[in-house]
């Protein structure tokens, strides 16, 4: 038995402590990569004399970095891209080198990009703006004032949303986080494509022979899809408890396991995104609805009849779980919703390890019994009769005792980047939400 005060990395060497940081983690380290090619093109485009021509500003290439960026953070958030991009990364056999499956199963850190291609996106812009600027100044404007002026309300706009996107405002304000980001996001795509427009207006282009134009549109796509699928469904609402609700669908098709689909009480506004909870052989789905704020705190005192689903089925982060042969869930609380799909799929051999309040008496007797069938040797932790336990203590001896590969943690954000610091400081690859922008 693992002690619960054992300090499980001191023995780790301290290349693997620092590399596999949560400051380092890929997310960030993608992020990385689009500033760092970014600042390459900006460097080397100045040397050459890319951006400018005959002392004027290439106000076009610079458009079309802009662009590029802003495409690739609004598009990698696509949830078809999104469903694409964890097929791929699926479809490695368990058979390849460790290595290699644990790289692939940090797919889900593709919010870095989304992350690096918005800021860059939005300073390339901003450079843009200062290069239309200058021009006029300079007595050789390029442009009109109306490009110049939505060109401005644009950069306006997007410093906006990247303020209110930082995690602090939108843990603390994510309400106001959510309206900012869709309302001043579809104010942008409109101002984006009248300043293209003006633009074409203003270079004498033709507005479909342009690359914008093109890209304009596969991103106005991309954003209205989801609201293209919106629809209001029926959901039965049974509450073992009142800090819990278990939400039941029968609409369309089932989703699979490991993923999930967001829902509201208007079609506008505040959607929450809950794992789904299909069980083989039967068609709907569920989803576990804990008390974890106003909303869910009043969905689960007024259960609603009806609720609005926006958007497709879309992977998480537990669907990375087909990469190998066996592998430990911890689970905190309503964590066990995302899952406990994969526990009644047994497509992949688990053990699980479940911290939560009286389990039971929370959750209710059905649901435990449905978890304690179906995986092997499950540890329901009860922290009101045996305190809060050493989730990385419990989770590296599962490991030792099974055999598996890898260790997936749905829990909240500190402890998950505690556990999957801890397991991969020890070599063992570990997955967890990471709480992107």
């Amino acid at each position: 038995m693992i002690s619960q005060s054992t300090d499980l990395t001191c023995s780790a060497p301290n290349w693997r402590r620092m590399t596999r940081h949560p400051a380092l983690m890929e997310y960030r380290r993608l992020f990385a990569l689009v500033a760092a090619v970014n600042l390459i093109v900006l460097a080397f485009g100045i040397r050459d004399g890319f951006w400018f021509d005959g002392g004027a500003f290439r106000l076009d290439r610079i458009a079309d970095m802009a662009l590029l960026n802003l495409s690739l953070g609004i598009l990698i958030r696509q949830q078809r891209v999104i469903n694409v991009l964890f097929w791929l990364a699926t479809r490695i056999p368990v058979s390849w080198p460790l290595w290699i499956r644990w790289g692939a199963g940090k797919v889900f850190h593709f919010g870095g990009l989304h992350y690096g291609g918005t800021i860059a996106g939005t300073l390339w812009f901003a450079f843009l703006l200062y290069a239309m600027a200058a021009d006029r100044f300079a007595g050789t404007p390029q442009v009109s004032d109306m490009t110049l002026t939505l060109s401005g309300l644009m950069i306006t706009l997007m410093t906006l949303m990247i303020l209110t996107a930082l995690s602090r405002f939108r843990a603390k304000f994510h309400n106001a986080f959510e309206k900012i980001h869709r309302f001043a996001g579809w104010t942008v795509l409109a101002l984006f494509w009248a300043q293209t427009i003006s633009i074409s207006n203003d270079m004498g282009v033709g507005l479909a022979s342009t690359p914008a134009f093109w890209m304009l549109c596969l991103i106005t796509l991309s954003i209205a899809s989801p609201w293209l699928t919106l629809k209001r469904v029926d959901v039965e609402i049974v509450k073992p408890s009142n800090h819990v609700a278990l939400a039941r669908f029968n609409y369309g098709d089932t989703p699979f396991a490991g993923s999930s689909n967001a829902i509201s009480h208007t079609p506008f506004g505040e959607y929450h995104a809950f794992a789904n909870i299909p069980a083989p052989g039967e068609t709907g789905y569920r989803l576990a609805i804990s008390r974890a704020g106003d909303w869910t705190g009043a969905f689960i005192n007024n259960p609603p009849k009806k609720v609005w689903v926006k958007g497709i089925t879309t992977s998480g982060v537990a669907r990375i779980e087909v990469l190998f042969r066996k592998v430990v869930y911890v689970g905190t609380g309503s964590g066990i919703g995302p899952i406990l799909p994969h526990l009644l799929k047994g497509e992949v051999p688990n053990r699980l390890i479940w911290s939560t309040r009286s389990p039971r008496k929370t959750y209710g007797d059905a649901l435990v019994d449905e978890i304690e069938a179906h995986t092997e040797k499950p540890l329901i932790w009860d922290t009101d009769s045996r305190g809060k336990p050493d989730l990385s203590a419990l989770a590296l001896q599962a490991v030792k005792e099974s055999g598996a590969e890898a260790v997936i943690v749905i829990s909240n954000q500190k402890l998950t980047r505690k556990v999957v610091h801890d397991m991969e400081t020890l070599g063992i690859p570990a997955y967890g939400a990471i709480w992107d922008s």
